[in-house]
Parts: C-alpha cells; structure tokens; sequence
C-alpha cells in the first residue's frame, strides 16, 4: 500500500492543524476528479471526501491551536509538521508515503519525517506534492474538509471568525474586538502567532496613550 499526507491550517490563527493521511494499492484506484483541495469548490470537496472515506483507508492528526502553542516552545512550527506527518505516515503502515513538502528543502524535509517513520517505509517528499501525486491530493481533500468542519462548529458557536487566516479581515476584526472587549485571545487562537501579538502590542500602546 501507497500512501499521500497533506496538511490544512498550518498557517491559521484560528482552529487546529489537520493532517490527513489517504492509504491505496495504485492512485489509479482513486475517484476521478482527485486534485488539489484549493482547485476544488467545497461541494466538490465535501463530494470527494465522502468517497475517499468510504472507500479507502484514511486517518487525521489534528492538532488543537493550544497544544500548537505548546509545541512551538520546543520546536519550530516545520519540526511540528514533520512530527505530525510522520504520525500520519504510521498511522497506517504504508510501505511508501507521498508527502507536500513542508520546507524549502525538500530532501532535508523528507529526510527528517523518514527518521521518525522508521524502516519499512519509503518516504518521498516534494513541493506542491498535493499537485503532482493524486494521493496526496486525496489527502489534502480529506484535511481541508475536516479542518473546514471544524472552523464551521467554531462559528455556529462564536460566531463571524472568518477562514481563521491572518490574511482574512474578517479573522483580524474578530480578533481584534475580542482582545479589546477581553483582554485575552479566544480559546480557539494561537497566541504564539506573531498576529495576537501584534494586536496585543497596540492594545497596550493605546492603554498607554490614555494617560
């Protein structure tokens, strides 16, 4: 058995990192239509998930914005990836995994996920690999899906969050207002990230300037 990882949040301020893992005999054996998850409408996707799951050995590693926190005192956020793709990989006892490169090194990427896989395993590691291998992009279709699901329950139960990327304004309005009505970031943000930092900088700077 083959094997494709991707992953969906890694640069989000808010929700979780989803890993997904997708396991086949031959990519041929996919459902037609496997491409990157972003070249995809959410119908298609949601679509696309739903046969994957239904047909084809498959795992997530999901990985909360406070434990995210947590990790990034001991690691750097690629060493996070690395750990939690390699994770994925053994989840499911393939004997090749197909990876998206998560460093501008792709050897020295995949070097390091095969180390913590073990013998038994082929890893292959390569940038925009949710392009080139249909497993991979089968796993990417399965870690957006979660990962849109998970930040749906975050705004039925607090509302307008946006997509949770420091790029969305809807995001950084939520944030900022909340910082400014609670002194504290959501549960659900990762205060690790350079944008709560910046917001919690200027809310001082504009708690000093009242004096």
């Amino acid at each position: 058995m083959i094997c494709g990882v991707d992953e969906a949040g890694k640069g989000a301020v808010f929700g979780p990192m989803v890993v997904g893992v997708v396991g086949c005999e031959a990519e041929e054996d996919l459902p037609a239509g496997v491409r990157d998850s972003k070249a995809l409408t959410p119908k298609r996707r949601e679509a696309l998930y739903a046969e994957i799951t239904g047909s084809f050995p498959w795992r997530v590693v999901e990985i909360p914005a406070a434990e995210i926190d947590r990790l990034r005192q001991e690691m750097t956020m690629n060493d996070l990836v690395v750990r939690a793709h390699a994770e994925a990989v053994r989840s499911l006892g393939a004997g090749q995994a197909f990876l998206d490169a998560c460093d501008v090194d792709e050897e020295r990427y995949r070097s390091k996920v095969a180390a913590l896989v073990g013998d038994g395993c082929e890893v292959v590691a390569r940038h925009h690999g949710d392009a080139l291998f249909p497993v991979v992009s089968a796993a990417s279709i399965v870690a957006k899906v979660t990962r849109d699901r998970a930040l749906e329950d975050l705004r039925v139960e607090y509302g307008a969050i946006g997509s949770g990327y420091p790029s969305d304004k809807v995001t950084i309005a939520y944030l900022k207002d909340y910082i400014a009505g609670h002194g504290t970031a959501p549960i659900f943000a990762r205060t690790s990230w350079e944008t709560v930092a910046r917001l919690f900088d200027r809310r001082r700077q504009t708690s000093l300037g009242d004096f």
